[in-house]
C-alpha cells in the first residue's frame, strides 16, 4: 500500500496511475486491460496531471480514464485485492497460473476476495461497487497465463497483513478466515522474494 509512504513524504495528492496493461516481453506492444466485464478498459489516472498522462497513454495505443480521488481509491483497492488474493492463493498452491487460481481454486479465491474487500471497506470507510468478484475474476481471465508469486510484500499484502497481524478485523470463526490468516502468517516464507 503506497498511501502511507506517499503521506509520509507529503505526496498524498500525487498523480497516480492504475496500470492495467501487460507487456509479455521487452519490445512487444502493451496489451490494454480489457475484460468481458469492463470492455471500456481498466487503466485509470488520478491527480493534477491525470489528463496529460491519459493523453500520453492514448498516443501509445492504451486507454486511460481520468477519475476523481474517491473513485480512483476504490479502483486502486480493487486492484490491490486482486493481486493480493490471486497471488497468495496461487503461491500457496505451488505458483500455479492466474487462470488456474480462478478455475481450480475459485472457492478459496472468492473467500479471500470477500474477506479482503470487507477489511478494506472497513479500514477505509468506503463501499465498493457491486459484483467486485466478477470483475476481478474477469481480469484473471484476461491475464490467465501469468504465473503467481507473492512479491513486493510491503507494498501489496503487507497492508492487509498488518491489519490481520493485530487481529483488528480477523475473527477466526470460518474456514475461509483460518485459511487466509494462516496464509498471511506465512509471510516469512515470502520475505526472500520481496
Amino acid at each position: 500500500m503506497m498511501e502511507p509512504w506517499l503521506e509520509s513524504k507529503g505526496l498524498e495528492d500525487a498523480n497516480q496511475v492504475l496500470a492495467y496493461f501487460v507487456v509479455s516481453k521487452i519490445g512487444e506492444t502493451p496489451i490494454d486491460g480489457r475484460t468481458d466485464t469492463n470492455p471500456e478498459r481498466l487503466i485509470a489516472a488520478y491527480g493534477k496531471w491525470a489528463s496529460i498522462v491519459a493523453a500520453r497513454l492514448n498516443v501509445g495505443g492504451l486507454s486511460c480514464k481520468v477519475l476523481d480521488k474517491e473513485v480512483f481509491q476504490k479502483q486502486m483497492l480493487e486492484k490491490r485485492i486482486w493481486i493480493c488474493s490471486v497471488m497468495l492463493v496461487g503461491a500457496t498452491h505451488g505458483g500455479v497460473s492466474v487462470g488456474a487460481v480462478d478455475i481450480e481454486f475459485h472457492t478459496e479465491l472468492s473467500n479471500l476476495i470477500t474477506e479482503l474487500a470487507s477489511t478494506a471497506s472497513s479500514e477505509k470507510g468506503l463501499t465498493f461497487e457491486e459484483a467486485m468478484e466478477e470483475r476481478l475474476c474477469a481480469y484473471s481471465r484476461a491475464v490467465a497465463h501469468f504465473p503467481t508469486a507473492v512479491r513486493e510484500f510491503k507494498w501489496r499484502n503487507g497492508w492487509f497483513y498488518s491489519l490481520f497481524d493485530g487481529m483488528k478485523y480477523v475473527v477466526i470463526t470460518t474456514e475461509a478466515t483460518r485459511i487466509h490468516a494462516h496464509s498471511l502468517q506465512m509471510k516469512s516464507a515470502f520475505n526472500s522474494k520481496t
